[in-house]
């Protein structure tokens, strides 16, 4: 996820300062990805440095108010208007861990599959909860939060399939 983006999408609607881009940030995503307020202020530097936002005045507590810059809003034109790649994604570790755990000695596969599999039904499960939780709000928010959960929902259910499907191709090794 680009955070980068993520805050310029944010400040498309109006200046924030940088808390505000963090809980919002954080709503729209459901929290699913916690954001360190650090790690805002140092993208907002950088944003800055680029000249994609500029600060403005700070507000009664203090806060630097950031807006976003003409450039800043090309930036976040050309990202909504380009698709994600699979090679953009980062590896997968599950992927990862199988693939070597079929190649490492002494290592019990099938019971690393199905540890997995247990996680990732409880993992589901969760989600579902969150989901309808989040179905309760009628807001842009609550919208975004529920896309956000969708996503992981379908990710853990097509994570299940994989590993059926992983438990059929090493039972068919045997």
């Amino acid at each position: 996820m680009s955070i980068r983006h993520g805050l310029l999408a944010l400040l498309s609607r109006g200046p924030r300062h940088g808390y505000q881009l963090r809980v919002e940030f954080e709503g729209s995503t459901g929290a699913t990805w916690p954001l360190n307020i650090g790690q805002v202020y140092t993208t907002l530097s950088r944003l800055e440095r680029d000249g994609l936002v500029e600060p403005g005045e700070s507000d009664e507590q203090g806060r630097v108010v950031y807006t976003i810059t003409t450039a800043g809003l090309a930036e976040m034109t050309r990202w909504f208007a380009t698709p994600v790649v699979q090679s953009d994604r980062p590896r997968d570790e599950l992927v990862i861990k199988l693939a070597m755990a079929v190649a490492a000695k002494e290592v019990d596969v099938a019971e690393v599959v199905r540890k997995q599999r247990t996680a990732t039904m409880r993992a589901l499960q969760q989600l579902t909860r969150a989901k309808r939780t989040a179905t309760e709000q009628t807001t842009t928010e609550g919208a975004a939060q529920r896309l956000v959960l969708d996503s992981m929902i379908f990710q853990a259910e097509a994570e299940q399939r994989w590993l059926d499907h992983c438990e059929a191709v090493l039972k068919e090794e045997r």
